[in-house]
């Protein structure tokens, strides 16, 4: 299959998904603020404060970043190959009484100038990109000397979440690839300073509570999606085991088990 086809499916994907989403449904504070939300916490807590600063969310999907981001003072363009996700990004944003702009945008090909953000964001991007590494080069190129790019996706290494992942067949698309965590090694090629760490070890209980105990179809709902929505009621489960996870993480050999990587990379 062609990289050309491989974008249309990931386009087709998205706007067919974006085609069932309710805007007024989505508790934008909760994607980052939320308990089960660790990652945006952590790149939250390394960008600072974010006042009048013009920021690109790439791969912005229905535009939960570029609203709390905007919420912020933050100047937001919220970008997305697919069309359809872009709209639900412009509709969220109007729903929240905040202004964004909407950019039909390929992450391989960025459609601004050099140095022209202060801060690059990417949710759970990288992995839908056939070349994740010319995605970063494109974000370091667009972003503004001493700005910063930030990112968060899936690594690939954990058995658990790829037992589900071989389950959740459909709402996956096909071609997505987790990350290997070497692909630190091309973030701290390209960028003066990194911080990054990884999230969600003896937490994906939760997981398999879903599966096993609640017997909630996988294909049904998104269970990333749920630790979101659901943050209140899981809050008791999840918090003990994250401290578990703390210690763990000490261990050499265990951060590449963790499902997520979260990255803030600076320019």
């Amino acid at each position: 299959m062609g990289l050309a086809d491989r974008l249309q499916k990931e386009r087709s994907f998205h706007d067919q998904w974006a085609a069932g989403i309710d805007v007024d449904g989505i508790r934008v504070a909760d994607y980052f603020e939320a308990c089960t939300a660790p990652e945006n916490r952590f790149i939250l807590n390394h960008l600072g404060d974010v006042r009048g600063k013009l920021l690109l969310d790439l791969g912005c999907g229905a535009g939960e970043n570029s609203v709390y981001f905007a919420r912020r003072g933050v100047s937001c363009v919220a970008a997305d190959y697919s069309p359809g996700m872009v709209e639900v990004a412009l509709k969220l944003a109007r729903a929240n009484q905040v202004s964004v702009t909407g950019r039909v945008i390929n992450a391989l090909e960025i459609d601004f100038p050099d140095n022209t953000f202060d801060i690059v964001y990417a949710a759970n991007l990288l992995h839908h990109i056939p070349d994740p590494a010319i995605a970063l080069r494109e974000m370091h190129r667009v972003v503004k000397p001493g700005g910063q790019v930030c990112f968060w996706d899936p690594l690939k290494h954990n058995p658990v979440i790829n037992i589900y992942r071989q389950i959740a067949q459909q709402v996956r698309t096909e071609d997505e690839a987790p990350l290997d965590i070497a692909i630190l090694e091309t973030v701290r090629s390209l960028f003066s300073q990194v911080n990054a760490e990884t999230f969600w070890l003896t937490t994906l209980w939760i997981f398999l509570h879903f599966y096993f105990i609640e017997r909630v179809n996988p294909n049904r709902e998104r269970y990333w999606k749920k630790i979101i929505l659901e943050h209140q009621r899981l809050a008791p489960i999840y918090h003990p085991l994250e401290r578990l996870d703390q210690k763990l993480k000490k261990l050499p050999f265990l951060p590449r088990l963790a499902w997520n990587l979260a990255v803030v990379a600076v320019k």
